[in-house]
């Protein structure tokens, strides 16, 4: 069987930074369906017609992968609008209440926290980075009937393979 829109791969992968410094991998393997949001659309593109046992690599510039760093996506807002249980890394989907607005879908990453300020970034942890990706196939099948309906194979661990898929960041 051949990689085709409506078929789940499974990947072993490695993703590295243009300097070969790796970022990410599952050399056991993550399961993708095609044709959903599980894949950037470039390695799609790559894998498409590619069978079970064919490997390869692609390098994917920032505008295909994860976008261009914005620094207007930077923000600082006041401390006392966030909740007392606060530390770098933690992710809000919304701002709370009293924030400055923000573009719809954009998760935004506590990067900081000092005694009054909070800094937060709205870029994806990969923006303005080109990436690499070495793979290999380990299998090529039809994807079962919720794979299917939800036109992703990341039903139980959404964070699998989130650094090959559309919707991080």
């Amino acid at each position: 069987m051949q990689v085709a829109p409506d078929t789940v791969v499974t990947l072993a992968w490695r993703l590295t930074d243009a300097q070969n410094e790796a970022l990410a991998d599952d050399e056991s393997g993550t399961d993708f369906y095609v044709g959903g949001a599980d894949l950037l659309p470039a390695i799609e593109r790559e894998l498409l017609g590619k069978s079970a046992g064919d490997a390869g690599a692609l390098q994917i510039e920032p505008p295909d992968a994860f976008g261009d760093y914005e620094p207007e996506r930077l923000r600082m807002e006041d401390r006392a609008l966030f909740p007392e249980l606060l530390e770098p890394g933690m992710q809000f989907e919304q701002l709370p209440p009293g924030c400055s607005p923000a573009e719809p879908g954009i998760l935004f990453t506590v990067t900081d926290i000092a005694e009054c300020k909070v800094m937060l970034d709205g870029n994806h942890p990969l923006a303005g980075m080109a990436l690499r990706v070495h793979y290999r196939i380990l299998e090529v099948r039809a994807p079962d009937p919720d794979e299917r309906e939800a036109r992703s194979a990341q039903l139980d661990d959404v964070d699998s393979g989130m650094f090959l898929v559309k919707g991080s960041g």
